[in-house]
């Protein structure tokens, strides 16, 4: 069976499910193929109106689904487990999105011999640009991780990782954007202190991050290449990189990866 013919449930449907569950719709997923198991009433009525999807609760899609993704916050993921356990069906495929949370953790909570995956993603998924890590249970062979492979590339790309590295890739990618999106936030304040209207402002940058993030994508360059190729001895760049250095930038943001890093470790180890 293909990953197209397969019912796929995703199970909580906050930010990071509705943009796999909108991201698995673009890729050409029938909405018949969908189910978006939701606890909080308003919030399934807001997606069924959005997506024309099925709004089962979690049991019914764990007795329905081919395939489950668990999208629920990492706190909540010991009760869905429990909730769910005596529905899931032998032979179902369970895709875990929850940081921290572990595949053996996954396989102690649902019935013996059930196949998980541990995926990490971001919410570029909502613009096809995600970028995913996955990880093997130990009862995943190489079709299990091709199937979850052929369902998250039409949204973006997928590496295949050690589980031991997850929580790494948790604090690198999966926070990713929230860094970007921070350093955007500055740089467009920044154009305002120099006396730029917000709106010239934040075009000036948001085009500037697109294009420099594909010049690091097609050229296949070191970054620190291209870095160089903008920084004119005794000019403007080599000014700014200079206050950055001064400032910490760069030893701050390895201890803020660092920090994601641990706190993934905290969760799993607090599930």
């Amino acid at each position: 069976m293909t990953a197209g013919q397969q019912v796929i449930g995703v199970l909580g449907v906050g930010k990071l499910g509705e943009a796999l569950l909108s991201g698995l719709l673009r890729s050409g997923t029938p909405a018949h193929c969908l189910l978006a198991a939701e606890r909080h009433p308003e919030r399934a009525a807001e997606i069924a109106d959005r997506y024309g999807v099925a709004t089962p609760s979690p049991e019914e899609a764990a007795a329905t689904a081919d395939v489950l993704v668990l999208a629920v916050k990492p706190q909540d993921m010991r009760a869905l487990l429990g909730d769910i356990s005596h529905h899931v069906r032998p032979g179902t495929l369970v895709v875990s999105v929850a940081a921290g949370i572990t595949s053996s953790l996954v396989e102690q909570l649902l019935p013996e011999g059930t196949v998980v995956v541990r995926v990490m993603t971001n919410t570029p998924v909502f613009v096809d640009e995600a970028m995913s890590a996955i990880s093997p249970g130990s009862h995943a062979g190489s079709a299990h991780l091709q199937l979850v492979e052929d369902l998250l590339s039409p949204v973006g790309k997928v590496v295949r990782v050690p589980e031991s590295q997850q929580d790494a890739v948790t604090a690198l990618s999966g926070s990713g954007p929230a860094y970007f999106f921070v350093l955007v936030e500055a740089m467009i304040d920044a154009g305002i202190l120099l006396g730029l209207p917000r709106a010239v402002a934040a075009e000036l940058i948001v085009q500037t991050a697109v294009g420099s993030a594909r010049m690091l994508r097609e050229s296949g360059e070191h970054p620190v290449l291209l870095r160089e190729a903008v920084t004119s001895p005794g000019g403007t760049t080599i000014a700014a990189i200079r206050t950055m250095e001064d400032h910490g930038v760069r030893a701050a943001m390895l201890a803020a990866i660092e920090a994601a890093r641990d706190r993934s470790r905290e969760l799993a180890a607090e599930s």
